[in-house]
């Protein structure tokens, strides 16, 4: 892990617990389109959309980027600590219950925490893989840490905005994929490859468990070369352990979202997929 360098003052805060001044740090106002980061190691922690004005003197958030901030019962007994959950820097503490947003949570911030990028050089890592039904493997992607948000959606075919009934059909050419969004900090492509090809079977053709037809056929689909060279190394490491891997390796050309009941899916229903399970298939020295 790469931990920036930092002041005596940033260090009095992140490291040992300390509070700056309210209303002195460069945040508590800042109404920028952007991400908010931890200033010691990079990882993304908030949305500029989730911010609001508190009137407490600190930066204010309802709600933080999945996976991004730690909870911890503060040393005085009392209140909830909040840290990032990357590097375990001090943030500060988070409310519940005082109603300033519909979500009804504050996360107050040490402005010195955390460093802002504007939207337009916020650069997040974006994968896209197809192993069968797209509501699994978007429940698994969802559980690693580090990923932001994953979309289920159409890209391999000719067809230009597919429904859901035409890819049924099969004859766009289309597969049932999931679109990752990461931060590149917490976790990179490889991590998520070597996920994809252990919660879903790359030796099926054009199949998943119960679901038949090419859209439900296993596939990376690279955004670049290096991309590309990963899936390609973990497709012949899987077959030096004997595993008759069919997953194709093509370019991505258009992700297509699918309709909005197809999102989350899991989530919203509350259960576990069925045609999902993961699967050790990678040896430990294969690990990096």
């Amino acid at each position: 892990m790469n931990l920036r360098q930092l002041t005596p003052e940033e260090e009095r805060v992140i490291v040992h617990k300390g509070t700056e001044r309210p209303f002195s740090g460069d945040y508590e106002s800042l109404n920028e389109a952007g991400v908010y980061t931890c200033r010691r190691c990079g990882a993304m922690l908030y949305r500029s959309e989730d911010k609001f004005d508190a009137g407490c003197g600190w930066p204010s958030f309802d709600d933080e980027l999945p996976g991004a901030v730690k909870r911890v019962r503060d040393a005085d007994g009392q209140r909830t600590e909040i840290l990032c959950a990357n590097c375990g820097g001090h943030l500060g503490h988070v409310f519940l219950g005082e109603r300033f947003t519909s979500k009804s949570t504050r996360h107050c911030v040490n402005s010195i925490s955390m460093l802002f990028i504007p939207e337009a050089e916020v650069r997040m890592g974006e994968a896209v893989f197809a192993g069968g039904c797209f509501w699994g493997v978007e429940h698994w992607m969802q559980q690693i840490p580090g990923v932001l948000d994953v979309a289920s959606g159409y890209t391999g075919g000719q067809t230009a905005n597919p429904t859901y009934a035409e890819v049924c059909d099969g004859n766009t050419g289309h597969a049932e994929a999931v679109r990752v969004r990461y931060d590149p900090v917490r976790v990179d492509f490889e991590r998520l490859a070597r996920a994809f090809f252990e919660i879903h079977d790359p030796t099926q053709f054009n199949r998943q468990g119960p679901d038949t037809g090419t859209q439900y056929r296993s596939g990376v689909f690279y955004a670049n070369a290096e991309q590309r060279e990963v899936a390609e190394r973990l497709i012949a490491e899987l077959r030096d352990n004997g595993f008759d891997v069919v997953t194709e390796v093509t370019s991505l050309d258009t992700f297509w979202e699918a309709e909005d009941y197809h999102q989350n899916y899991y989530r919203r229903k509350g259960s576990a997929p069925y045609c999902h399970r993961p699967m050790k298939r990678f040896r430990q020295e294969d690990e990096p």
